[in-house]
């Protein structure tokens, strides 16, 4: 295993790889460290280079990491609709360096009072389309009103911000505001998940009309004006979350879906709370790894997997030969089958968390691997981790250099969430509903699978796939913060980061840039991102019986590493991020 530099030595880890074996920038125009930043006093990394430049216009104004992440996040919710939203939700990790303590904040979308287990199926188990007026569209848990959980990506925002923060919220939201009403130009990623999704998009008027000129989707180098949107975003900062979740934003959420004969009600909204939760946390080649709980599934199947990987040939093995591979695919497939079986709702879902996450139980799942061949994902037996309960989407961070850190996911689940646009808000309506096992045994819009675990009921928060995520060296101090969109290939991309860094010894950018795979138990194959296997490789990977197929790009991991000569912030290049140091 390659050593890693301790804090007060001279970086973080010094491996590089060749450029063959890293991911070209999605941007051809721009240079692979155009995605890489140093600074000292503080580092943001987000998905877009508008979100990164309010965090730092937050920092500079005299803003904590808190205030920074805050401002970042609403940004981001204004000028990447595709991926999150104030209509969304999810989680987040904020470290505290004075009293060395993490805060796990769960502001994850729940479903309606009114949900029903099968409402997503019909009496032959078929998914069930949406009506909406005379219009039918496919698949209500996707697209519609039905679709939509209750949103909590406001009160998780203000909450924390309130708690943590030093600046007036008004201060906070004035960056994003201002990038609402007066627009920013649609970029290529933008405008290609715009042209996939403009059927369903077309459907809904409220949406159609900030989307789409002359009845096409709009398209790259157009300008995109939210009126409503920064109304909105006026008024939580003049009245907070209350705004949203009972004055005026509220009313129009409810109309809109009584228009379109949703679930939410005012109720619902009312009702709504964010959670704060207890980090889970493993040991792993000589660093601590403090990660989200259930009802995330990321965290628990990233720290499963590293366990399993811990003593097993992948670290020595070269990067991205056979055995390398196929460990790593390995592992992963039997972490995910776990998350298939047994995860859910803590609340309504009793999870053996310590069996998962016990190394006697990753050495029984690692004893089961076959060196020279794929397991066959149907032949692993059920999961046994509650035998060892013994006791023992977007991602941004902000980091500064005392070690305090905000590491946060949030989404609207598939891109565009529902296609709903609430009237006269301008919020873009999450599709959360699908991240629920809508029929155990049947796979979502991402393929994953599901049990009765995850199952839809009322007031029930889905499992997802987030994974914020921090690491500490063997003195406690924070080294890095790192996350990533990508259904569930934020857990392997997140993983994979994670494993380049502390058991490869590679430096930041080269963990976050390199090549990456995928596993998720079912369906049972293998997906290596297009051009970076060799090509004897994948033939004996195949020879070994695993099913491969080539996916153009997996995940968009933001990450921040606190090294003893400052601060290295690393966006990655499969999307349109940029870091910046203050």
């Amino acid at each position: 295993m390659l050593a890693v530099a301790a804090l007060g030595e001279v970086s973080f880890a010094t491996t590089s790889l060749p450029e063959s074996q890293l991911y070209p920038p999605m941007d051809p125009s721009r240079s692979r460290s155009s995605y890489t930043a140093r600074g000292h006093r503080a580092m943001v990394a987000t998905a877009h280079p508008l979100a990164s430049a309010a965090g730092i216009e937050i920092l500079r104004a005299g803003g904590n990491v808190v205030d920074a992440a805050v401002a970042a996040s609403f940004v981001i919710s204004v000028v990447r609709p595709q991926s999150t939203g104030i209509g969304g939700g999810g989680f987040m990790l904020y470290h505290d360096a004075t009293n060395k303590k993490t805060k796990v904040y769960d502001f994850r979308e729940r479903a309606p009072a009114a949900a029903t287990r099968d409402m997503f199926v019909g009496p032959q188990g078929q998914s069930m389309p949406f009506r909406y007026g005379k219009v039918e569209i496919p698949d209500a848990s996707v697209n519609g009103h039905l679709a939509v959980g209750v949103p909590g990506l406001v009160d998780g925002l203000v909450a924390t911000h309130a708690s943590h923060g030093r600046l007036p919220l008004k201060t906070v939201l004035q960056p994003a505001i201002k990038i609402a009403a007066n627009g920013f130009p649609v970029y290529p990623m933008l405008a290609q998940r715009l042209a996939e999704r403009a059927t369903v998009l077309s459907k809904f008027p409220a949406t159609k009309k900030i989307f789409f000129k002359h009845d096409q989707p709009l398209t790259t180098g157009s300008l995109l004006i939210q009126k409503d949107l920064a109304k909105t975003l006026e008024r939580i900062a003049t009245h907070g979350s209350k705004d949203f979740y009972y004055g005026d934003t509220a009313k129009l959420i409810v109309a809109e879906m009584k228009r379109g004969h949703g679930l939410i009600t005012g109720a619902d909204l009312a009702d709504y709370r964010m959670i704060e939760r207890r980090p889970i946390e493993v040991n792993y080649a000589g660093y601590k790894i403090v990660a989200m709980p259930p009802p995330s599934s990321g965290g628990i199947t990233v720290l499963e997997t590293l366990n399993i990987l811990s003593e097993s040939p992948a670290a020595n093995a070269a990067y991205g030969s056979t055995a390398a591979v196929h460990w790593l695919a390995e592992a992963m497939r039997r972490a995910f089958a776990d998350r298939a079986q047994l995860l859910g709702d803590p609340a309504f879902t009793k999870i053996p968390l310590k069996g998962l996450l016990s190394l006697d139980y990753a050495k029984s799942l690692r004893s089961g691997i076959d060196p020279k061949h794929a397991t066959n994902s149907r032949s692993l037996p059920p999961s046994v981790a509650d035998k060892f309960e013994h006791p023992s989407t977007t991602h941004l961070v902000v980091m500064d250099s005392d070690g305090n850190a905000v590491s946060t996911t949030q989404t609207v689940n598939y891109y565009f969430g529902s296609g709903v646009v609430a009237a006269g808000t301008g919020i873009l309506l999450n599709d959360e509903m699908d991240d629920f096992a809508k029929h155990p045994g049947t796979p979502n819009v991402f393929g994953l699978v599901g049990s009765d675990a995850n199952a839809v009921a009322a007031k029930k928060t889905p499992l997802s796939s987030m994974s914020p995520t921090l690491v500490f060296d063997g003195k406690g101090e924070l080294r890095l913060a790192l996350g990533s969109p990508g259904g569930p290939r934020i857990i392997t991309a997140t993983l994979q980061t994670i494993f380049n860094s502390l058991s490869r010894g590679l430096n930041l950018p080269d963990a976050v840039h390199a090549y990456r795979i995928h596993h998720q138990w079912l369906p049972d194959q293998l997906e290596v991102e297009k051009g970076g296997l060799d090509t004897k490789v994948i033939q004996e990977l195949k020879s070994m019986g695993h099913s491969i197929i080539e996916h153009p790009g997996m995940g968009d991991v933001e990450a921040v590493a606190r090294q003893a000569d400052g601060l290295v912030g690393v966006s990655d290049t499969r999307s349109d991020g940029q870091p910046m140091g203050f």
